[in-house]
């Protein structure tokens, strides 16, 4: 756990570095590392891109509702949705309605364009209701592992 939670602040640390950040020597360090990529525990490694400094953007919450209720249904729109660039995050959800959809578009202009080009591919939609992001005063990239798991301490 503690591999983890320091792996989460940075990615890009030596070997060495995360051994003593964790009181392990690096050999054991690396196997342990080694074996949980492996296991699927850490899935990737990513830098964080600052957009707005690449120019203006609008992200997009969108509650989407469909015709249909069969695992058909839930399948032909996920497929779909996967190919759509724009959608960041999808959420199957209880509730109201039955996805959160996260959209990054260029504008409203260009969310409008994606989101018509999903209702033209007959994927099911029955309705959906978009909430623009105005401000995001919080983003947090490291997942609380100690108060989730146990101390990592």
């Amino acid at each position: 756990m503690r591999i983890l939670v320091e792996l989460q602040k940075n990615g890009r640390m030596t070997n060495v570095t995360l051994a003593d950040a964790v009181g392990l020597s690096a050999s054991p360090c690396l196997l342990r590392v080694k074996r949980m990529e492996q296991a699927g525990y850490i899935t990737g490694y990513g830098a964080h891109i600052a957009l707005p400094k690449l120019g203006e953007t609008v992200t997009v919450f969108t509650e989407i509702t469909l015709s249909g209720h069969a695992p058909e249904y839930f399948q032909r729109f996920e497929q779909s949705l996967r190919k759509v660039d724009e959608a960041m995050e999808a959420h199957l959800v209880s509730g109201g309605y039955d996805y959160l959809v996260k959209f990054v578009t260029r504008g409203l202009s260009h969310y409008q364009d994606v989101i018509e080009a999903l209702l033209e591919r007959n994927v099911g939609i029955a309705k959906y209701f978009s909430y623009i992001v105005l401000r995001t005063p919080i983003v947090k990239t490291e997942l609380p592992l100690a108060t989730l798991f146990g101390d990592a301490r």
